[in-house]
């Protein structure tokens, strides 16, 4: 190779680098997720010490194919890793786990009571938004698979504007288009 093709490859490497070009997916159990011990009482007050907008999570279960996708197209990117990490503190509730944890008003349940019997989550994934006193942002609740990563950061955009409190998350992205 020439000196000038070296000198192009590198330039080229380092213009990929620069702008984020190289940036390639990641386990979104590592960098999407925060780690719980199932005490939302205390993950919010740690929302409200690390000054984020509240809490988001992911109603899931193992066998559903549109969680799989958004863990692997959405959510393992760094940056919509990047923004929500910002924002909120994120965890993931197995719409049908047995794990116990404690609700938003301090009462013991279950990952899958906590699903249903409290939010009604029947299919997933469910992202659903709750502000820093626990009050879940129903306007805010998203169901299903994102079209892509633009729709999913609108989302994100969405609730950190509140812009929940005057309009529907659908004529929220029709005024953007």
């Amino acid at each position: 190779m020439t000196k000038l093709g070296l000198l192009v490859l590198g330039l080229g490497l380092v213009w990929s680098v620069a702008s984020g070009a190289t940036s390639q997916p990641r386990d979104p159990g590592q960098y999407f997720f925060h780690d719980s011990f199932w005490d939302f009482t205390e993950e919010l007050e740690m929302a409200r010490d690390e000054g984020k907008k509240g809490i988001l999570i992911m109603f899931e279960m193992d066998e559903c194919p549109f969680c799989h996708r958004m863990k692997t197209t959405i959510l393992n990117q760094p940056e919509v890793q990047a923004y929500f990490r910002q924002h909120f503190r994120i965890f993931s509730v197995d719409i049908e786990g047995d794990i116990e944890l404690t609700d938003f008003r301090g009462r013991p349940t279950t990952m899958k009571d906590f699903a249903f019997r409290q939010y009604r989550v029947r299919a997933t994934p469910v992202f659903a938004f709750f502000d820093l006193d626990g009050n879940y942002i129903k306007p805010a609740r998203f169901t299903g698979a994102a079209r892509d990563k633009d729709e999913f950061m609108l989302l994100g955009r969405y609730v950190v504007e509140q812009a929940y409190k005057d309009r529907s998350f659908t004529r929220y992205k029709r005024a953007l288009r």
